[in-house]
């Protein structure tokens, strides 16, 4: 006997062409572990993924070596493409007419300005911002209060980044 999950109702994403959210299939998605430099084989590696049946693929966007790159890659695939953000808001804008999505660490990013110039990118790209946390980028204040890195630490941080994203009216 096959269980279904009840799927909880949420708003629909367009990443490219492939919609996220709502009652629409759930979308596979995957990473690149190449150089994104190497442009030759992030397209190979993002081609076998898309192959194996990935819809939205993400790549590391570290740098401004790398963002240059991520253009040449994007134009390159036909996939969905997932710009994986780091710590210089400055490449966010960078990307942000090249990607389908931007992937950030608002913990990462820093000040609220910072983050406020991603969103106007994004709209401005009509893109969407995927909120991304982690252990290894918590804030010192969330740190500080739970100790070591946790589940309710971590979504703490999601939380508080959703809560500057929606406050600079980003949709």
């Amino acid at each position: 006997m096959t269980k279904w999950i009840k799927r909880k109702k949420t708003k629909v994403v367009k990443v490219g062409d492939v919609a996220v959210g709502g009652d629409n299939p759930i979308s596979i998605q995957s990473m690149t572990n190449t150089d994104t430099c190497d442009v030759v084989s992030t397209v190979k590696q993002i081609n076998d993924l898309e192959f194996a049946g990935a819809d939205i693929v993400r790549v590391s966007v570290p740098g401004f070596e790398e963002a240059k790159a991520f253009k040449e890659i994007k134009s390159a695939v036909n996939i969905p493409l997932v710009a994986d953000i780091h710590f210089d808001y400055k490449i966010a804008l960078e990307v942000a007419d090249s990607a389908d999505c931007l992937r950030i660490n608002p913990g990462n990013i820093g000040k609220e300005d910072r983050i406020k110039e991603v969103i106007n990118a994004a709209k401005d790209n009509n893109v969407p911002i995927r909120v991304g946390v982690n252990a290894g980028s918590l804030e010192k204040d969330l740190q500080k209060k739970y100790g070591e890195p946790n589940a309710d630490a971590l979504v703490e941080s999601a939380l508080r980044h959703v809560e500057i994203l929606d406050r600079f009216d980003f949709e």
